[in-house]
């Protein structure tokens, strides 16, 4: 491995920090929708906010070299206008500093879906004010932590939860709304390219990317109608995301199949302008699984997501594009319908890097699942397993000439996982109800395998 290859884990904040009414903190959208709708929140999650200190240091006891956290926007910002909250600031700039000193890399993801409430009630993403003010908390992190951060993510998977919020409904602001999710998508990836002006701008030391929800896409079969199929669901799942941050491109079949039915008037040339001009230096790609996809059949568009692990069912079908398989006999899943592919990684690894040509950063890759966190220890070998395969993915990309320059597990410890509480556990170390820390199996596992630079790993070969 590159003696500066990362090895470590991330968390976000809303999921991690709690806290989420101390030191002069601002309401988050993801604050008052929970609270309202009367649904499991983070108002506490795993206490990071306390308890940073004993996080970090068992991150780096666990030999890892690099945490990937998030800043809390309403935690820096108090309002619309701007008006710094130093104590937020205070706050992570004794967390980043806590990173350094144990030798861990700080990854600094600037939005992870805690948008303001302020902003949500003017609109939110569908507000192209609130790109502006994006810009304007990038320039306040930019200049409150630029001396001790070096690597920098303007946005956390834009297509997850734009389509979450404004298409399927179960995120905030919970609309099922076609042209909304086109709008807010496109306000997303504008307000990502401000961030990076005004990274370039400031002549900030570093790099800065983007981090999407990455998906590939297979297809059932080698026919015409599902490689078109392919294609729609490709647009739809990566590639207005990754074009429009990596080429500054948004994909212009998609743009001419949406503007058949959709008022596109909210594009704006000077904006794509800006976006064209301020591509990211790096990718980050979260990988859970691939898409499998066949050519659309019938039916109307419809969007369901199993937020339970209780039998709920996965459904993605948009008319007229192509219909998304959870079924497919033989597979391996998860409670909650996600299908175990790590051949799907390798793949979409060389992909990304043939169409791309940036280093890319693995920045989220985990399993959930119900565990007991009451025992010493969580004996969790299928999360060994799930991670030695999804690395081993990796290497095989990398001897096949991919630029990975980091892996990160999700997550460095248990935290709220949105919908799901925590209930789907994702951690390296498992956090008890009363908040104790306990390192899993997987947490030494780990460890052994970033000592063994890798050799550990027991490499692995795809059909």
């Amino acid at each position: 491995m590159e003696k500066d290859f990362l090895w470590g884990s991330a968390t976000a904040s809303y999921q991690c920090e709690g806290a989420w009414n101390e030191d002069d903190k601002a309401l988050s959208n993801w604050d008052v929708y929970l609270h309202e709708n009367k649904l499991e929140n983070g108002d506490v999650a795993s206490d990071h906010y306390h308890r940073y200190k004993e996080d970090i240091k068992q991150l780096a006891e666990g030999g890892q070299n690099a945490y990937r956290f998030s800043l809390s926007w309403p935690r820096i910002l108090k309002d619309r206008e701007g008006t710094v909250n130093e104590k937020g600031i205070a706050f992570y700039r004794d967390l980043i500093k806590t990173c350094l000193e144990h030798g861990v890399r700080p990854f600094v993801t600037i939005f992870h879906w805690d948008l303001p409430e302020y902003w949500q009630e003017v609109g939110g993403w569908l507000n192209a004010d609130v790109c502006y003010g994006f810009e304007r908390y990038c320039e306040v992190c930019f200049q409150a932590f630029g001396d001790l951060v070096e690597d920098w993510v303007t946005i956390n998977e834009p297509k997850y939860f734009t389509s979450s919020g404004y298409l399927i409904g179960n995120y905030p602001p919970g609309h099922q709304n076609p042209e909304e999710f086109i709008k807010a998508a496109y306000n997303v990836m504008y307000a990502s390219a401000l961030g990076v002006r005004a990274f370039r701008k400031g002549g900030y030391k570093g790099q800065i990317g983007i981090v999407h929800s990455f998906a590939p896409v297979n297809g059932i079969d080698d026919t015409l109608k599902t490689k078109i199929a392919m294609r729609y669901a490709d647009n739809y799942a990566n590639n207005w995301v990754l074009d429009t941050a990596a080429k500054g491109e948004i994909p212009f079949d998609l743009l001419c199949v949406l503007s058949q039915k959709y008022d596109l008037s909210f594009i704006k040339e000077e904006h794509l302008k800006i976006i064209k001009e301020n591509t990211v230096d790096f990718l980050g790609l979260n990988y859970y699984s691939h898409i499998l996809v066949k050519p659309y059949t019938e039916g109307e568009t419809s969007l369901t997501v199993n937020n339970t692990g209780k039998g709920g069912k996965n459904t993605v079908i948009i008319k007229g594009w192509f219909e998304q398989i959870f079924d497919l006999p033989g597979a391996v899943y998860n409670e909650w319908g996600t299908q175990i592919y790590p051949k799907g990684l390798e793949k979409g690894l060389l992909e990304a890097y043939e169409k791309y040509h940036l280093p890319i950063y693995i920045t989220e890759n985990g399993i959930g699942v119900r565990e007991d966190v009451s025992v010493e220890q969580v004996e969790d070998d299928y999360r060994i397993s799930f991670m030695n395969d999804h690395i081993a993915a990796i290497f095989n990309a990398m001897d096949k000439g991919v630029e990975v320059k980091g892996y990160f597990a999700w997550a460095s410890f248990d935290l709220y996982s949105w919908k799901n509480g925590m209930a789907k556990r994702y951690g390296l170390v498992a956090v008890d109800d009363d908040l104790t820390r306990r390192p899993k199996k997987s947490y030494g596992w780990y460890k052994k395998m970033i000592e063994s630079d890798g050799k550990l790993i027991e490499r692995k070969t795809w059909d």
